[in-house]
């Protein structure tokens, strides 16, 4: 289905409940707290439903594949170089229409449920069998064209328990069927981070992370709509809701918004739920699929597309200055390049070197050790090009005046000219690069992504061991191992 942005507007106004504070919002497309951020995702399905782009975002009826019907790229399994190239197309174009501050893309899970229809083993648990609620999720999510968010995050009290050995008071935050029926489970509990969630058709709601064997009543995975009956979402902070269009250009127009998922009784018909009272397969369906390094895949060229934009900032900032002839500087420019092209190589290395489906199926996924130490080196480098920023601004973030139209207020605009202005650059337009400068690198928009980059793909002691763990070493031990052999 080519969905229009339209559609998608009229579709998420389905009353849904959003807490913002003590306020109750009902409408994310029309409240202005959230309006930008459904905007921004509209104008993302606008993209793609373009005559001029169809082609890169939709598998269309004849042209080589199976669809019968526009099907939207991300959520179709890879069979060669060729699928993976035209994902990494798709996904590069959307990064750029946000310069990569929207992480929770309706093709990020789009991708995910790429990797997992081709292997629907990892959904049959030992007393549950998730396989054909699976492919009934992946065909109405593709033909809807939906954008699915999700929730994984288990939140404890105490972070050296399991949940099934916290503190038992009311309400119990780990999410759990609390009763069953003939037609489904019926669900409470709280579940983190609702990234987009407040902007999304469904959510997935399960664990990516190991579960204890304790915690079976835990185990489980489904998805919902938003506005389903008891269900409701606890946003944090607008950053878009206080924030002027001229003055915080990013803040105003791309605050996806992250959101706590709060579930009271709510119904689960049976056909939604994909694990069930399994920490294996409810681990597994993450792990032993394509799944995350199809969403790895997804978040790599997203994170080079962001680092190009901030190093083409970077540039614009010292050239405004007349600085990019100072030696440091430009050998500081220049790292903040390599780092970029660095990020773009893993995104192209995972594709070069795909991992082909063990089981024969004909599918590939980008490989994952290379997506896997991406999340090492983005957490690690997105810093770097924050600080690299405000050093490259100095002072003059900090003496920026309150609003751009301050420039032509009688009495102190023509002062603010006197000093802003080089030779390079006229004073409004020097004081608009830096107001950019600062959304990116000071508001609470751009110090929650320096939080989210470092955290965007878990938290590093778990990453880091994960990486040992698919490191290769007895191999690499083995090659360490032939030079003591050497005379």
């Amino acid at each position: 289905m080519i969905r229009t942005g339209e559609q998608y507007l009229d579709e998420i106004s389905d009353g849904r409940i959003v807490w913002l504070g003590s306020e109750k919002i009902i409408s994310v497309a029309t409240t202005p707290a959230f309006l930008q951020g459904a905007r921004a995702f509209a104008a993302l399905y606008d993209q793609a439903s373009a005559a001029a782009h169809r082609q890169l975002f939709y598998a269309m009826p004849g042209d080589g594949g199976e669809a019968h019907e526009p099907e939207f790229r991300a959520f179709l399994p890879c069979k060669d170089s060729r699928d993976l190239a035209l994902k990494h197309k798709l996904h590069a174009s959307w990064s750029e229409a946000s310069f990569g501050f929207l992480g929770r893309t309706p093709d990020y899970i789009a991708a995910a449920m790429s990797g997992f229809v081709t292997t629907p083993e990892a959904f049959r648990g030992d007393t549950f069998d998730g396989r054909s609620n699976l492919q009934s999720l992946h065909l109405r999510a593709k033909t809807m064209n939906l954008f699915v968010a999700f929730t994984l995050t288990n939140i404890k009290r105490d972070r050296s328990k399991p949940l099934s050995e916290q503190d038992k008071v009311e309400p119990d935050i780990g999410i759990h069927a609390v009763r069953e029926s003939d037609a489904g489970i019926f669900v409470s509990g709280v579940k983190a981070i609702g990234t987009a969630a407040i902007y999304s058709d469904e959510i997935i709601v399960g664990s990516i992370e190991p579960l204890h064997p304790s915690d079976v009543a835990y185990a489980l995975t489904f998805c919902i709509p938003p506005a389903a009956p008891g269900v409701s979402l606890i946003s944090r902070a607008s950053y878009s809701a206080s924030a002027g269009a001229e003055d915080a250009p990013l803040s105003s127009a791309l605050d996806e918004n992250d959101a706590i998922l709060v579930m009271k009784d709510v119904f689960v018909p049976w056909d939604h739920v994909l694990t069930y009272r399994d920490t294996r397969s409810t681990f597994g369906i993450w792990w032993n699929t394509p799944a995350y390094a199809s969403m790895g895949h997804q978040a790599s060229i997203r994170f080079y597309k962001k680092l190009e934009f901030l190093t083409g900032l970077a540039y614009l900032v010292l050239r405004s200055s007349g600085s990019l002839t100072i030696p440091e500087v430009r050998g500081s420019l220049g790292r903040l390049v390599g780092y970029a092209q660095l990020a773009r190589s893993i995104a192209m290395g995972a594709e070069l070197e795909y991992e082909s489906d063990p089981e024969g199926t004909g599918h590939i996924a980008p490989n994952r050790r290379a997506t896997y130490a991406q999340r090492l080196f983005a957490s690690e480098v997105y810093p770097k090009f924050i600080h690299e920023l405000r050093m490259f601004c100095g002072g003059s973030l900090i003496y920026l005046p309150a609003n751009l139209s301050d420039f032509n207020a009688p009495e102190i605009g023509e002062i603010l000219k006197s000093y802003f202005g080089t030779p390079e650059v006229e004073p409004v337009d020097r004081a608009r690069l830096l107001k950019l400068v600062w959304d990116v690198t000071s508001t609470e928009f751009g110090s929650r992504h320096a939080h989210y980059e470092q955290f965007y793909q878990g938290a590093p002691h778990v990453y880091l061991w994960q990486l040992a763990e698919q490191g290769r070493l007895e191999e690499l031990g083995r090659i360490a191992t032939n030079a003591l052999s050497k005379n």
